[in-house]
């Protein structure tokens, strides 16, 4: 259930007494707006990306995309404090993230919107809303996502703080400049094997899971051009 406040006009799911959980965080999103699946992530004093739930695998696939390439919605949200858009994601091309837009469509995803999650005036991370079909949010589905990203974000930091001594994936805390090398060596990689963006990135992939390495550690190999893929073509 979800209760409005009548004052502030702010949607807030109920039971807030409890300490809420990832999922508790997630599904609101899903449950109060036209969306197929949510995922959220905050980002620490040192930078370090950590991902507080995602509703389903494609929702984990987009967050991780986008950490992984350094670009997307995710990042434009987060540098600009604002409500990123993407109403059709094959709706031509995305300069501002080639990669990741070729990406979104192997994927099944039509429309993307990202959150920023706002801490005064600071943004702390990002919600990051799918869709399977392509269409715009209605003025009052954008107004009731971002007060739901504004009552998330004290819990959000919250459950990120107190899983920190617990396991988390590498992948989730890696830093922003981590994601970008990423993003530097895909296009290292396509120029190398003249092929796409997407191909090149999943040979990255391919290649730290069939020698035991991470994804970073492959670019970074690439990056410092101690790595061609040329060199590995029989």
């Amino acid at each position: 259930m979800v209760g409005k406040s009548a004052r502030a006009g702010v949607v807030r799911p109920a039971g807030q007494e409890r300490r809420p959980t990832g999922d508790d965080l997630c599904s609101p999103f899903v449950e109060f707006l036209p969306v197929t699946g949510v995922s959220i992530s905050v980002v620490g004093e040192t930078g370090r990306q950590s991902t507080i739930c995602a509703s389903d695998p494609v929702a984990a696939r987009v967050e991780e995309l986008q950490f992984d390439l350094g670009e997307g919605p995710h990042w434009t949200a987060m540098q600009t404090g604002q409500p990123t858009l993407v109403e059709d994601v094959s709706a031509g091309e995305h300069p501002e993230w080639p990669v990741f837009g070729e990406a979104l469509l192997e994927i099944g995803v039509g429309a993307l919107f990202a959150f920023p999650l706002p801490m005064g005036a600071v943004t702390i991370g990002v919600v990051d809303l799918y869709r399977t079909t392509p269409g715009p949010l209605s003025v009052g589905s954008v107004a009731t996502a971002r007060s739901l990203a504004g009552w998330v974000a004290g819990p959000a930091v919250r459950y990120a703080i107190q899983s920190a001594s617990a396991e988390i994936p590498s992948e989730m805390q890696m830093a922003p400049e981590l994601r970008r090398e990423v993003h530097q060596a895909t296009g290292m990689v396509l120029v190398q094997l003249e092929t796409n963006a997407t191909d090149a990135f999943f040979r990255l992939r391919a290649h730290a899971y069939s020698s035991g390495q991470t994804l970073q550690d492959v670019a970074h190999q690439v990056v410092t051009r101690r790595l061609d893929f040329r060199d590995l073509r029989e």
